[in-house]
């Protein structure tokens, strides 16, 4: 559990983050598909298309799992969704096709070349990042200058939670700022450490959006998921800065960085970029590595690319 409180930096993270691996879950099937979270879905669609910069070159999609979000990305030339787990990629390649680019990798070292992506989304992923402070690093080094990253994440002081904390039915209050490990690999957000750590890392918050202010089973049995997303919508922008839903969406923006160099691959091994691919692998001079390209997924995760040649 990440412990700093005021300060949000890799150097004072655990050395070796957990991961939460989602290979062979059936996510999509169980969690969306057989569960009524219609509104939810639709909540946070309206939130991404409202905040999301209009147009751009390349968009990245981190823990994009099967590829929910894909359709919001229409403006962008390239969409690129990464994930761990195979199997959700695999997913995702059936339903999107030839629309993306596929990778596998970890977001504590992601493949990309300094500077080389214009937008980043991350929609209920943080939740699983035990360290905060490394992923904002990452995404801000990919990031070029004037880039955006929309971020979403489970907030531990909504309305709900203070009610409950109030009549003392929960124990973790929502007002402390450090995370909560409510189960395993599983945590809650205070708003000002989220905030904290984007600072840190020169990502500097542009908007703010409370939403699923409406996930209660009673209003979602009698309601129509779309009516309530309308709503929950109208009133997410002006309650934003108050963060009373159990889902917080931020936008930052990247107002510096490195130079923009060519090429699209970084080793996530040894650093070097930037690296082009050949016609089955990427091959790294730095270090050896042949990282390779299978069923159409670019394939970065440590320990699946090929022995040094």
């Amino acid at each position: 559990m990440v412990e700093a409180v005021s300060e949000l930096s890799p150097e004072g993270e655990p050395s070796s983050p957990r991961v939460c691996d989602y290979e062979g879950s059936p996510y999509r099937r169980v969690f969306w598909e057989e569960s009524d979270r219609s509104y939810e879905d639709t909540a946070e669609r309206l939130a991404v298309r409202a905040m999301l910069p209009r147009s751009g070159h390349r968009l990245l999609d981190i823990g994009a799992g099967f590829g929910r979000m894909v359709d919001e990305y229409g403006a962008y030339e390239q969409v690129i969704l990464l994930d761990y787990a195979m199997s959700m990629l695999a997913d995702a390649r059936r339903l999107h096709d030839d629309r993306c680019l596929y990778v596998c990798a970890d977001l504590y070292r992601m493949p990309f070349a300094t500077g080389t992506l214009d937008t980043v989304v991350q929609v209920r992923v943080l939740h699983h990042v035990e360290h905060v402070g490394s992923a904002f690093a990452e995404v801000a080094r990919s990031l070029r200058p004037g880039g955006t990253y929309l971020l979403e994440f489970a907030n531990k002081r909504h309305l709900k939670a203070v009610a409950r904390w109030l009549i003392r039915r929960q124990t973790e209050s929502p007002f402390s700022r450090h995370p909560h490990e409510f189960v395993s690999l599983n945590w809650d957000f205070h708003p000002d450490f989220i905030e904290s750590g984007l600072r840190q890392v020169d990502l500097v918050v542009e908007e703010r959006r409370a939403v699923s202010l409406f996930r209660v089973p009673a209003l979602k049995r009698h309601l129509s998921p779309d009516l309530l997303a309308r709503v929950d919508f109208a009133l997410g922008g002006p309650l934003g800065g108050l963060a009373p839903a159990p889902s917080q969406f931020v936008s930052s923006l990247r107002r510096e960085g490195g130079p923009v160099g060519e090429g699209l691959w970084r080793c996530p091994s040894c650093g070097t970029e930037p690296l082009f691919e050949e016609a089955t692998f990427v091959p790294c001079p730095g270090c050896g590595r042949r990282w390779p390209i299978r069923d159409g997924v670019y394939v970065f995760r440590e320990g699946a690319g090929e022995d040094k040649g």
